[in-house]
């Protein structure tokens, strides 16, 4: 029992590490993307696929959404995709 605690506390501590590196990373890639209004699909593409990964925290998912709306303006079917996406991985 003592051992399956240390576990679940090390994965908390991880996934914490995961969403540090993941905002350090593409809050400022998200920021670019919509000041600059970037059109290159596969970038947006990149981010989002990245984002989603670690969309179970609500500052990743804040980004997410974020770049979702800017995507929206450029691509609505395959912002809907990413929208799908998110609801299947992570709503439940």
């Amino acid at each position: 029992m003592n051992n399956t605690r240390e576990i679940a506390k090390n994965i908390v501590k991880l996934q914490k590490q995961v969403v540090m590196q993941a905002l350090a990373l593409y809050e400022p890639k998200v920021e670019h993307i919509i000041n600059n209004n970037v059109t290159d699909i596969s970038e947006i593409e990149r981010a989002l696929d990245a984002l989603l990964d670690v969309a179970f925290d609500e500052q990743i998912l804040f980004l997410y959404k974020k770049l979702c709306r800017y995507y929206f303006t450029l691509d609505q079917q395959t912002t809907n995709f990413y929208i799908q996406s998110y609801r299947e991985m992570w709503d439940s």
